[in-house]
């Protein structure tokens, strides 16, 4: 269905089952692929965020929900989200991303989204922690715009993580939070803000009442924005995103300083998770 408003939308979404995936178009790049995957991932329901502007095609219009929503506004996904969380009925599992990411999630080649939240909510768990893992073009003379799936690499090493701080004054640390860094945000962070550099996302939660998801993409409860469960490790997941390095191929300052985003560490990505837990990357946790 495609709906001209985000209010509109929010009738249905007071009917929704879930998982339901919010992918938000920023532009038109690797729309088809994105809404492809996440429906191959098994959500139930998909929401297509997108200017009216943005041309879509009918077969993925025929996968999601498209709701014409300026994605270029200041705080456009943390307000359409928490219009959200508060619209479907409680319980149910949210997942938002941009266009030209895709989510991945222990032995996801073989068990869809739907058994692994299964799973994790028996462990009495409402929000799962997701490392944005950048990926890019091998040749940027070949892929200007920094995308291409043909060719897509990511950083095999280079990822650490820092104690989260609380605020001031005490600054005490956050128990089982951590701030993330790594992949092109680290390497190039002369050309991103500090405040974007983190690549730490909780991606996949529980609405519930009074929830309130943040600009950082953090969310207003402490315990959903926790690494694992204070007796065991628990599941994580992977966002592997093009969106840093369209915009760093976007602008013009850093386009003209960087010739290439290769480095000693690049790999092919093989679009498998096996490939993301074999480097550690993604925590399958009690999941077997």
């Amino acid at each position: 269905m495609q709906f001209k408003s985000l209010d509109e939308f929010l009738t249905q979404a007071a009917r929704a089952k879930g998982p339901m995936a919010l992918i938000f178009a920023e532009d038109g790049v690797e729309i088809d692929s994105t809404v492809l995957h996440h429906s191959q991932a098994g959500f139930s329901e998909i929401a297509l965020f997108a200017p009216p502007d943005i041309a879509i095609s009918g077969a993925t219009l025929a996968l999601a929900d498209r709701v014409d929503f300026d994605t270029s506004a200041e705080g456009a996904l943390s307000r359409a989200v928490n219009r959200l969380i508060g619209a479907v009925p409680a319980g149910t599992w949210l997942y938002y991303c941009f266009n030209a990411e895709y989510l991945f999630f222990p032995f996801s080649a073989s068990r869809n989204v739907r058994e692994m939240l299964a799973f994790h909510a028996e462990e009495r768990r409402a929000a799962m922690l997701a490392y944005v893992i950048d990926l890019y073009a091998a040749d940027l003379g070949r892929d200007p715009s920094g995308v291409s799936r043909e060719s897509a690499h990511f950083d095999r090493a280079g990822y650490y993580a820092l104690s989260r701080k609380g605020p001031a004054p005490d600054y005490a640390a956050q128990d089982r939070q951590l701030d993330i860094y790594g992949g092109l945000r680290w390497r190039f962070e002369d050309h991103v803000p500090f405040a974007r550099r983190r690549i730490d996302r909780i991606a996949l939660f529980q609405a519930k009442p009074g929830l309130r998801l943040g600009d950082d993409h953090t969310l207003s409860e402490a315990e959903m924005n926790t690494y694992a469960c204070p007796w065991h490790n628990n599941l994580t997941a992977a966002v592997c995103s093009f969106r840093t390095a369209k915009a760093l191929r976007a602008n013009p300052g850093s386009r003209r300083a960087i010739k290439s985003f290769l480095w000693h560490n690049s790999q092919a990505f093989d679009w498998q998770a096996q490939q993301l837990m074999d480097l550690g990357i993604i925590e399958p946790g009690q999941w077997f």
